[in-house]
């Protein structure tokens, strides 16, 4: 059999429910390998089709979604509401997710691993290759990152395109340099205050209340050109911003905020959103 391979074909950041993490931001990086007979121009596939074709399917189907893995005994839907789910963790509490169809993709899985996402994506690709592609391999992977870094997931209501999705995420690297020097600690603080975590704007809240068994939650709400979604989550694992949550402002409140704990010295953040892209901010 012949092969061809296609490597860092695309990077599709999304997010996805875990019993343990709850709300996790990810981003993997796809290399695909197509094994079959050769055409008639001596190809198993054109690269001119790779990103038409193949890059598309994987960019469509998955990124800028919310990835459920259906086999989890704490995912819980109903016929009346088919557009809205409850997400019980392993420690009780709740998350619960309103949205229009096309910002989900249910994974038959318990989790969310990269071979179940994956297979997905191979059963998708090998229903719309040409006949003489007889096999797919997809392989997701995160990228090796030296340093600190953090899981995040935001929804852009301004947003006209997949970004407006109240759900979806990133994992990212942050690099921050005080006085013209990199500080590794600074880093690793953020990364650990926004490890797996929720950032959410002020004016998207419509309710905030504390339930029964103490757990504090707040639910946001918008309506975006897409359809309307809605998110609750335990309060805890929110970050809350004043204004929207685009990584320029992401990076600008980081630097805001070292800028007032260190006054007199220099600040520059430089904030990803997901693999090779971002926002900087100097105060």
């Amino acid at each position: 059999m012949n092969h061809l391979f296609v490597d860092n074909l695309t990077v599709i950041d999304f997010a996805y429910l875990d019993p343990n993490r709850g709300l996790v931001g990810e981003s993997w990086i796809a290399d695909v390998v197509l094994g079959g007979e050769l055409d008639e121009q001596g190809m198993v596939f054109d690269f001119s089709n790779v990103k038409r074709t193949i890059k598309r399917v994987i960019d469509e189907r998955v990124d800028h979604r919310l990835v459920v893995p259906r086999g989890y005994s704490g995912a819980a839907w109903t016929e009346e509401e088919p557009d809205s789910f409850t997400w019980t963790l392993t420690d009780g509490s709740r998350i619960v997710h309103r949205s229009p169809d096309e910002a989900v993709v249910w994974l038959s899985a318990e989790r969310v691993v990269p071979s179940a996402v994956a297979a997905l994506l191979e059963r998708e690709l090998m229903a719309v290759l040409p006949g003489n592609v007889t096999d797919v391999e997809v392989n997701l992977r995160e990228e090796v990152i030296e340093g600190a870094y953090y899981h995040y997931v935001h929804g852009l209501k301004k947003h006209l395109g997949n970004c407006q999705r109240i759900a979806h995420g990133h994992r990212s690297p942050i690099r921050i340099d005080r006085n013209d020097h990199r500080d590794y600690e600074l880093e690793k603080r953020w990364a650990k205050l926004w490890q797996d975590i929720y950032v959410g704007s002020e004016e998207d809240v419509t309710q905030r209340w504390v339930a029964e068994d103490g757990v504090a939650y707040v639910t946001f709400e918008y309506e975006a050109n897409q359809g309307e979604f809605a998110l609750t989550l335990p309060e805890n694992r929110v970050y809350m911003m004043e204004t929207d949550t685009t990584v320029e402002l992401i990076a600008a409140h980081m630097a805001d905020q070292l800028k007032t704990e260190f006054p007199a010295d220099a600040i520059r953040v430089k904030a990803y959103e997901g693999v090779g892209k971002g926002a900087i901010a100097s105060r």
